[in-house]
């Protein structure tokens, strides 16, 4: 697809702090407050589920490392997929876009966006996940029967997308403005969680849950602990970082937004790294504060795995469920704004390449790609609604690390492909880091396909559709000459 000469243009208009906000707030939404429940669950101790989440953050550091020198080398709209597409081909980027498409952005966008309408609950419980709306039934007598519900917290996330969707169609700077304040006051909030959280250390908790800290063993229905076989352990540690891998996810969504970058060669690379340290930094010590003010049992059995809230409550007393929902709030409408702007951005360099709506690769009056961001907004509205978010989320962890993966291996590839091109930065710690995020990548893969099958399989299969969809495609793309679809 080539552009028309006097069609719009990307802007230049996003500068370091820019990024780095990108980086920051598309990574921090509501996970760092949940899902840590779930890893003391499966690793029992205060000391494991402290190095779950380094595991985690030095593998989104090397990451990120690694796809400097990608972003230096190719600085264009569409990051990552077009990453894969120099290194591979345009079907091994077909189907990391489509990933993104059917669920990897968009899921993520629709639980965020849930996550925000649930703790505005807090404060106006008008807008509660129970308070159903409207309700469907059919199939049977109520033991059998399927039923179809809308709440009032599925339509708040849904006005938020809406909302985001249609502020990012103006312009660039009207999303980069809402990014760059709600991250920033995120990251004020949560550091003051952290401080207030040391402050307020309880002696006899802290001495309890450090003891005996690296015991690995697994929650049972009664509420005590059990000691793992050795296999079982190493499957219980791939299985609790899922939950610590899908928070520090959408760090690479500033690779997205190169072509808006102005000095993308070196800014997107400086982002990444800003961006992924601050996050590990806060996530490594928010969790550290947890185990200052709660019982391992607490943090495991906490209602509906709301640990931050029950950390809040233990800090600043029965105020500390306002103050926790608030920075929630906060946290996940910049984080869904940051999902929101970058993920269009694929979409849109896709149509570029004919895999993808042909509309999508317009630029508005405003120089984004509206149609992009509106399809975008229908497919996690639609993901919203279906109440089927949740199951999705549970596998993506599994798929993205996957094309993290294979993006990595892309930096050896390119090096024997393009020995010459310009590199104006270059992986650090080349070949050893990168090839610890393989090894440590694919053994995480492995192990939830041995331990923890459900993580994987449907990942695989939403992957694998794409397959037929990019034939079809490129045989209608022959016949006709045109992209995907001619919409």
């Amino acid at each position: 697809m080539k552009d028309n000469p006097g069609q719009p243009k990307l802007k230049h208009s996003l500068g370091l702090l820019d990024g780095t906000m990108i980086v920051a707030g598309s990574m921090i939404g509501s996970g760092i407050f949940i899902v840590s429940a779930d890893i003391i669950r499966n690793v029992g101790s205060s000391g494991w589920l402290i190095a779950v989440w380094l595991l985690t953050g030095f593998m989104t550091l090397t990451a990120a490392l690694s796809y400097g020198e990608l972003s230096a080398m190719f600085p264009k709209a569409g990051g990552q997929y077009v990453y894969l597409k120099e290194s591979y081909n345009k079907l091994v980027a077909f189907l990391y876009g489509w990933s993104l498409f059917a669920v990897i952005q968009t899921g993520t966008i629709a639980a965020v966006g849930v996550a925000f309408a649930k703790f505005t609950a807090y404060l106006i419980p008008a807008v509660s996940e129970d308070n159903i709306l409207y309700k469907l039934q059919w199939g049977g007598d109520t033991g059998t029967a399927h039923v179809f519900t809308i709440s009032a917290a599925q339509v708040v996330s849904i006005v938020l997308i809406i909302f985001l969707t249609f502020i990012n169609t103006l312009g660039v700077k009207s999303g980069k403005i809402i990014q760059n304040t709600f991250t920033l006051t995120k990251l004020a909030s949560l550091f003051g969680l952290i401080i207030f959280g040391f402050i307020m250390l309880k002696g006899d908790v802290w001495h309890s849950n450090w003891t005996n800290a690296w015991h690995l063993q697994k929650l049972n229905t009664d509420g005590t602990f059990a000691q793992y076989t050795t296999g079982a352990a190493l499957g219980a540690i791939a299985a609790a970082m899922v939950g610590s891998i899908f928070s520090s996810d959408a760090w690479n969504n500033v690779t997205f937004i190169a072509g808006e970058m102005r000095n993308p060669k070196r800014d997107i690379a400086l982002s990444l790294f800003f961006g992924t340290l601050i996050v590990t930094v806060i996530y490594v010590s928010a969790n550290i504060v947890y185990t200052a003010v709660l019982p391992m049992h607490d943090i495991a059995t906490a209602a509906k795995d709301r640990v931050g809230v029950a950390a809040s409550q233990a800090i600043f007393g029965n105020i500390g469920t306002v103050i926790i929902a608030l920075m929630i709030m906060v946290s996940t409408f910049g984080c869904n704004n940051g999902l929101i702007l970058a993920g269009a951005r694929v979409y849109y360099t896709m149509a570029k390449d004919g895999l993808f709506f042909k509309k999508t690769g317009t630029l508005n009056k405003f120089a984004v790609p509206e149609f992009g961001l509106w399809i975008q907004c229908i497919v996690a509205s639609i993901l919203c609604l279906s109440g089927r978010y949740g199951d999705l989320l549970d596998m993506i962890s599994f798929v993205v690390v996957i094309f993290y993966v294979l993006t990595i291996i892309g930096i050896y590839i390119l090096r024997k492909k393009r020995p010459d091109h310009e590199r104006p930065y270059k992986a650090f710690g080349y070949p050893v880091l990168p090839a610890i995020y393989v090894i440590m990548g694919l053994a995480f893969c492995t192990l939830l396909i041995i331990y923890k099958p459900q993580f994987t399989w449907p990942g695989l299969i939403i992957v694998l559709i794409g397959i037929p969809i990019y034939y079809i495609s490129q045989r209608n793309a022959k016949h006709e000459d045109t992209p995907l679809t001619d919409i």
